[in-house]
């Protein structure tokens, strides 16, 4: 006959409280045992041993349900139990049938401390001993069915309720991980759309920079047009940042074929480009993937490849899943992308990778003996799309 927090301990004062307040109105029922103790003729003697025994039981009682919690052997509460089950025999024995009472609480006891496994049969023998003890004891017969119901309802009941206080808290935790996976996706998130947008940004200032830095003592006007251009790069970065931590920012293919444009000829490397940026009706999300990987692939040829001249492609394929997008950005240099640690993967092309199979689709990446070759390939549809026959 416990409340919130039954088979846990109490972790602060709130709880305690609350627990002792939930306990004691439960204590009500032991108004039989009073009753007897004060109108039912015993000896005073009588009188001073069952006053004791009450309130030895009261006590163990509530240490067993407050003692109660994860770290706690099972063994040691069913010893506790044991103890409390004895000396409600021996005060049922001794002052009557008013005493059978305790079992009740013995059952309850059970159903909150135990784990169902073991008090599926804890509680039906501690009703078992209440009915036999009642067979013994004067006028228990008529007492017994009026106890056994409670004692069986009563225990079952608490561990219907000890589940649901269980499940509860396994709730909260999982909904806590959750959030913590939320989180941590977030910012994976995040930190794949600042690399990519700052990587290419800050590559193609650093290019612009150094060839302003060539052009000023001889061609002024010239430095001036590529200084104008670093701060138009600055500015669209800082606007591309600040939409990527929103989580609004979908780049477009037609922007980032403009921009390729720009980072490849501020690199003096020739570019090919596709004339049309994407076929129509293509899913934004698609859309957006092939544009990180056009944005992803450019700056690594600019950065690392060496290359001077850079062919990108944009074809539409049939396959029996669907149609496809294929981005293939191809260079003739001598690099690829920065090495990883210990061989892994880049953390521009691993963050890629996710994108893409994220939209659907698949990276490849390869060096060759003439340069290197990205090919990113989405579906041209949405799974939703290609799920509702569109």
């Amino acid at each position: 006959m416990s409340g919130g927090g039954i088979g846990q301990r109490p972790e602060n004062r709130r709880q305690q409280t609350v627990k002792v307040m939930w306990t004691a109105v439960w204590l009500v029922f032991l108004s039989a045992p009073v009753n007897d103790l004060l109108h039912g003729g015993h000896a005073a003697t009588v009188q001073v041993l069952g006053w004791a025994g009450l309130a030895a039981f009261v006590v163990w009682y509530m240490l067993l349900l407050f003692r109660t919690g994860r770290g706690d052997r099972t063994n040691a509460v069913l010893g506790a139990l044991a103890v409390l089950a004895a000396e409600s025999a021996l005060l049922a024995l001794t002052l009557g049938r008013e005493w059978l009472v305790l079992f009740v609480y013995v059952s309850i006891a059970s159903g909150a401390a135990l784990p169902l496994r073991l008090a599926r049969w804890t509680i039906p023998g501690a009703s078992l001993l209440l009915g036999a003890l009642a067979l013994v004891v004067p006028g228990g017969r008529a007492v017994m069915a009026a106890l056994l119901v409670p004692a069986l309802l009563g225990g079952f009941a608490m561990t219907g309720v000890r589940e649901l206080i269980r499940t509860t808290v396994a709730l909260r935790e999982a909904r806590a991980t959750v959030a913590r996976l939320a989180a941590n996706e977030e910012r994976l998130r995040l930190a794949r759309d600042l690399h990519d947008l700052l990587g290419h940004s800050l590559s193609l200032i650093t290019l612009k920079s150094e060839l302003a830095g060539r052009m000023l003592p001889d061609h002024p006007d010239k430095a001036a047009r590529q200084v104008a251009d670093i701060e138009q790069v600055s500015r669209q970065a800082l606007v591309d940042v600040r939409e990527a931590v929103s989580g609004y920012r979908r780049p477009r293919l037609a922007e980032e074929l403009a921009g390729a444009e720009v980072a490849l000829t501020a690199a003096r490397i020739v570019a090919e480009l596709p004339a049309e940026p994407a076929p129509n009706g293509v899913c934004e999300e698609s859309e957006a993937a092939l544009a990180w990987a056009l944005r992803e692939a450019v700056t690594n040829v600019v950065r690392h490849s060496g290359a001077r001249r850079c062919v990108v492609e944009l074809l539409e394929r049939r396959t029996p899943a669907g149609a496809v997008l294929e981005l293939s950005v191809e260079d003739d240099g001598s690099g690829g992308p920065a090495p990883a640690p210990a061989g892994a993967p880049g953390n521009g092309l691993t963050g890629l990778a996710e994108r893409l199979e994220k939209a659907g689709g698949a990276l490849e990446a390869n060096r060759f003996r003439h340069g290197f070759r990205l090919v990113a390939r989405v579906p041209a549809a949405s799974a939703a799309d290609i799920g509702s026959g569109a």
